[in-house]
Order: C-alpha cells, then sequence, then structure tokens
C-alpha cells in the first residue's frame, strides 16, 4: 500500500514538473506585471471531480436500465451544473494581474518569504485564490471588485546571495472544488539572503573615534540623529539626562557630523578564516553593534563603506556580504 502510495506521488511529481518545463518553453519569462489571459489557464477535474463524474455516469447507466425519467433529469442536472462550474472555475482566474512584492531579506539556514501580490481589476469578485510551489502553498484568500491581496510563499534560503524563486502557481478550485484552474508563473522574483550570523565569542575589534559621517547624512550637521546605550568614554554632554530621568536608561545622543566611536569590521583583520567563516563572522558583528547602537564601519576586498548607524546600515553592509564574489 505504501509503496502504490509512494509510486503515485512520484508520478505526480514527475508530471507537474513536465507540465512546468513545458509550460515555461512555450510563455518564457513572465513580464511583472503579468495579466493572465485566458490561454495561460489550464484546468483539469481534481478528485472529487472524478467521483463526481462516476456518480453521474452511475445515476445515467441506472436511469436508463430501469426507464426512469426522474433520474435522467436529475443526472442532466447535475451534469449541466458540473460544466457550469467547470466555466466559473476558469474564469476566476482570467484577467487577474500579478505582481512582485516586497521580500524581506533573510538569513542563510531560514525560509525566504516572497510577496505576490494579485489585483482584480474586473467589476467581479474572484474567490478561494492561492499561490503554490513545490514547497507548500499559501492561504485561499478572496479578492473583491477592483481589489488587491498580497500572497506569501515560502522558499528554503540554504546559503548566502540572491535567491531567486523562478517559478510559482496561482490556482483556484472555485466553485465546488470539481475542477482546479492555474496557471504558471515565471518571474524571476529575488531576495536577498545574508550570511548566517556565526556565534558569538570572537571579540570585536576596539572602537576607534571618527568626526563626522557617522549618522545619516539627510539629518543635516548638528541635528539630532537618536539615542544609542552608553558606553564608557562617552561624553557626559552627550548624555540624554532627561531620558534617564524618566528610568528609560543611561542614553547618549546623536548628532550628524559629530564625533562618535566606532568599530571597523575589517576583512583582512580575520585571517587564519576561509571565506564564509569571514562572512559570517562579520555579520556577527555587524548585527551585535546595531543592537547595541554602536557606529560601525565595513571594510572587504574592493569596498568600504564609512561608519554610520542605523537599519538602512545595516542592511546596505549586510547586502555588502551576501553578495560578496557573487
Amino acid at each position: 500500500m505504501k509503496l502504490a502510495i509512494n509510486l503515485d506521488l512520484g508520478l505526480m511529481r514527475r508530471l507537474r514538473q513536465f507540465s512546468r518545463r513545458w509550460a515555461r518553453k512555450r510563455h518564457g519569462i513572465d513580464a511583472d506585471p503579468l495579466i493572465l489571459s485566458t490561454r495561460r489557464i489550464y484546468i483539469v477535474p481534481t478528485g472529487m471531480g472524478f467521483a463526481f463524474a462516476l456518480m453521474l455516469t452511475a445515476m445515467f447507466v441506472g436511469a436508463m436500465n430501469y426507464g426512469n425519467n426522474l433520474a435522467l433529469g436529475l443526472t442532466f442536472l447535475l451534469g449541466s451544473l458540473a460544466l457550469v462550474a467547470m466555466h466559473y472555475c476558469h474564469r476566476n482566474l482570467s484577467g487577474i494581474v500579478i505582481r512582485s512584492a516586497s521580500s524581506d531579506p533573510v538569513f542563510a539556514g531560514n525560509e525566504a518569504t516572497f510577496r505576490i501580490a494579485v489585483e482584480n481589476t474586473a467589476q467581479l469578485a474572484r474567490h478561494e485564490l492561492l499561490v503554490a510551489n513545490d514547497q507548500g502553498m499559501s492561504n485561499p484568500q478572496p479578492i473583491p471588485a477592483n481589489g488587491r491581496a498580497v500572497f506569501d510563499i515560502q522558499l528554503p534560503a540554504p546559503q548566502r546571495g540572491m535567491l531567486t524563486l523562478d517559478h510559482f502557481e496561482i490556482v483556484t478550485r472555485h466553485p465546488f472544488g470539481l475542477f482546479r484552474a492555474w496557471s504558471h508563473v515565471h518571474m524571476n522574483l529575488t531576495c536577498v539572503v545574508y550570511p548566517k550570523p556565526a556565534p558569538r565569542g570572537l571579540t570585536p575589534p576596539p572602537v576607534e573615534t571618527d568626526t563626522g559621517g557617522a549618522q545619516d547624512s539627510v539629518n543635516g550637521d548638528e541635528e539630532f540623529a537618536g539615542l544609542r546605550p552608553f558606553h564608557p568614554g562617552d561624553s557626559p554632554r552627550r548624555i540624554a539626562w532627561k531620558a534617564y530621568a524618566r528610568e528609560q536608561g543611561l542614553q547618549v545622543k546623536l548628532y550628524a557630523g559629530t564625533a562618535v566611536t566606532s568599530h571597523i569590521f575589517d576583512w583582512n583583520a580575520l585571517t587564519g578564516l576561509g571565506t564564509e567563516a569571514r562572512l559570517s563572522q562579520l555579520c556577527r558583528w555587524i548585527e551585535d553593534a546595531h543592537a547595541e547602537g554602536r557606529a560601525f564601519a565595513l571594510k572587504l576586498p574592493g569596498l568600504e563603506i564609512p561608519a554610520n548607524v542605523g537599519l538602512g546600515h545595516r542592511q546596505r553592509c549586510l547586502t555588502a556580504l551576501a553578495l560578496f564574489e557573487s
């Protein structure tokens, strides 16, 4: 029994792969956004649909055998209902607009979440749409007339770099679940995968004093740029005493263009480690410095990012590590 199930699953997997290759060869790489035309939509009966067809066949044979006109009428009525359901299932996908949405970066070893936006520009609502790939499927959602929905789909991110979602399907079984209509989409959506942070243990390089450029430049000279935790050696004039009085801890004011202490995370300082080990250790130092509000700079072969703080600076440095020599 288990062998038969495994054979069936293997056969279905091979059929899906063949269908995917055939669709990619026929349609190529899809534009972003993509308007789903009727020639892109495929439809087959589901397991319930095959069972329903067998039931109708048995009803028709029985009605013919006994000459029961009422049973024949019921059989034709249910058959007509199935044909209408097939038409509505196909129309549920026709004309929708598929486009990529933002995908947040992840660390290697986690799962990347790709967001796919589906827009309904028609005056009729769409029902029970979902997005699927080999790893799973999103939750089904309805889309009202002239509405929009965003679907999340996961993909494993085993290593750093640029992860590509080269294929997914837009699927519906509405109404009744008798038919499955779907379309293959090849958009080559991407997500940045940061290196996996190394375990804590290796002490980061000591801080150095840097004047100017350690905060976001958009704030202008001598403009308040935020707070960070107090560290030994900080000037008492920079302490946010009001925040301390509100029992928010000892924090230091940051101003754009002022002197700050910062780390310099240098690739060449990690001698004796391989490429991936160095990237993982730099990633760990960046994460710890960002969590503590410390300014830091990053030096890689052929690239130097000056000292700064903030989420944008963290993302810029981690992206440089993710795409190093890629």
